[in-house]
């Protein structure tokens, strides 16, 4: 097995396969992992899958780090926490009384991430917190704040644990798909690989010789994303301001700046930002003349590039990540799009690699992923149509101004943009179903993800007769079986490795005949999702 890409897709890909059992090796063309500035929090999807993995403890750990170099988030930022005490006296890297641990029940006064619809911030203090898709997703709320790269630091050191090599300095130059195999020539030599999954980013290299189009709508702006020295911020307004020009933001910590204008394709990606050229272009958006005195770190350019590939797989060749989609940055879609794709996929593959599943199995990433990618380019597509300088564009953004200065508005908003709405479409029609499995507690204290940071299914069973769990004995090795004399609901549910529920039920008596799709519910899904029944299955709870 062989991930080209070892970014955060390529690298919870590889780590999601060496879970599964497989071989695996990641091929990456920089020497060094890449630095510049790019996202900069996570959604609720992608903090669950590290919460899944057992990451939640140094992901929690880089919250608290990056909000005591932010200091407190001043009025207007896309997050904020519900109150306004300095959130470094609350959350610095030394618990204090009161603070939780991981794994406790969710605080009333953790950081409340909300976010913005093009430029357009939405108020915490508007939004429903108690509505149930936001509150059944509330453990990991002190593992929203990870900014890219300290999140591509804390996978790199998961894989090596998990002992998969990451061979940097490596380019892609050929591949061919044999039919049993893909024969990938490399600038270190030709590798011979079972399957080759390109996570290589917009430009992918995998994708351009694979040969699968990459359909979609051209760029019409050009951003920048920098944190610099500034001589004179009292020229900046904070926050978030339009012009006919286009759009900036300044902050929320002290130097950071975005700037958008509406002026075609940007300059090539691999030509390097410059100080003269953000400074020049936050003279133009702000009509304010402003003086940069330095870059502090790598900046970034980007555009509003739309385009999703026209199949995430060819034979052998699967796509992952950027290389299966673009947008634009907002709303913060993107890493976490890639993520989603990684989890989706890789137990899915590894499954195939295994033998337990029939390559069948693949066909429904594809399936799974893409309509959520199209919702992802759409969304994005809206905030370009909003934030335009012209005049129809400045009418739009009023209209959804007040939208979004409602309860609902913002409720609305906040879910989308959080992820906590995303659901696959399964047989199943129990509500959970296809959704991301939510915080269950366990009445000895632990949650039902607890369980699983090995990768594989879980199922929980929290029935008097432990129906369900005598029926998955069968798949031991794939199903680690939870019980639970907690008496709520649901009585029990099936979680794919990547978080989904597979089945669900509420029925309380599995002995009841006027309710017989209960048991054969589960062992429709087990037979679907985890293979036939393994021939020396023994008994396996926790």
């Amino acid at each position: 097995m062989t991930v080209v890409g070892a970014g955060p897709v390529g690298l919870v890909l590889a780590a999601e396969l060496a879970l599964s059992g497989a071989r695996v090796q990641v091929l990456e063309r920089r020497t060094a992992p890449d630095r510049a500035m790019k996202a900069g929090a996570v959604n609720v999807p992608t903090a669950a899958a590290l919460d899944r993995r057992g990451l939640l403890p140094a992901a929690e750990q880089v919250q608290r780090a990056v909000l005591a170099r932010v200091g407190s988030f001043a009025p207007g930022p896309d997050d904020r926490p519900s109150d306004d005490r300095p959130s470094h006296d609350r959350l610095s890297g030394d618990r204090l009384p009161g603070d939780r641990l991981s794994g406790d029940r969710p605080r009333a006064d953790e950081p409340r991430f909300t976010g913005h619809f093009a430029g357009i911030v939405l108020d915490a203090d508007l939004v429903d917190w108690s509505d149930a898709d936001l509150a059944a997703h509330a453990a990991v709320a002190g593992a929203r704040m990870v900014p890219q790269r300290e999140l591509e630091d804390l996978l790199t050191a998961h894989v090596t644990r998990l002992g998969v090599p990451v061979r940097r300095g490596v380019e892609v130059t050929a591949l061919e798909d044999t039919g049993d195999d893909v024969l990938v020539g490399t600038t270190a030599g030709p590798v011979r690989t079972g399957w080759l999954v390109g996570c290589d980013g917009g430009r992918s290299t995998v994708r351009r010789l694979a040969g699968i189009d990459f359909p979609g709508t051209a760029p019409e702006l050009t951003g920048h994303l920098a944190v610099v020295d500034i001589a004179d911020p009292e020229k900046l307004a904070h926050g978030w301001a339009w012009s006919t020009r286009g759009a900036y933001r300044y902050g929320p910590q002290p130097g950071r700046v975005v700037t958008v204008e509406f002026d075609g394709a940007p300059a090539p990606g691999s030509v390097p930002v410059t100080l003269e050229e953000v400074q020049a272009s936050l003279r133009r958006v702000s009509g304010a003349d402003v003086t940069l005195t330095a870059l502090r770190g790598a900046a970034t350019r980007w555009s509003d590039n739309a385009r999703q590939a026209a199949a995430y797989r060819s034979g052998r060749v699967l796509l992952a990540g950027d290389a299966a989609h673009v947008h634009s940055p907002f709303g913060g879609q993107g890493l976490n799009l890639g993520v989603g794709d990684a989890m989706n996929l890789g137990w899915k593959l590894g499954a195939v690699v295994a033998g337990w599943a029939p390559e069948g199995l693949l066909d429904t990433y594809d399936a799974e992923r893409r309509p959520l990618g199209a919702w992802v380019l759409d969304w994005t597509r809206a905030q370009t149509g909003v934030m335009r300088g012209d005049t129809k564009s400045a009418a739009l953004r009023e209209v959804v101004s007040d939208l979004l200065s409602t309860r609902a508005g913002a409720t609305y908003a906040v879910k989308k943009i959080s992820g906590v709405t995303q659901r696959v479409d399964l047989p199943c029609d129990h509500p959970l179903a296809g959704r991301y499995v939510p915080d269950l507690w366990l009445r000895e204290g632990s949650r039902l993800v607890d369980h699983g940071h090995g990768g594989g299914f879980l199922l929980l069973d929290r029935t008097a007769d432990g129906a369900f769990a005598r029926l998955a004995e069968a798949w031991t090795g794939r199903v680690s079986i939870v019980t639970d004399d907690h008496a709520t609901t649901p009585t029990a549910l099936l979680v794919r490795p990547d978080g989904v529920v597979a089945w669900a039920c509420d029925t309380t008596d599995t002995t009841d005949p006027t309710d017989p799709a209960a048991v054969t519910g589960l062992e429709a899904a087990l037979h679907r999702w985890a293979g036939g029944a393994a021939p020396d299955a023994g008994p396996a709870r926790r």
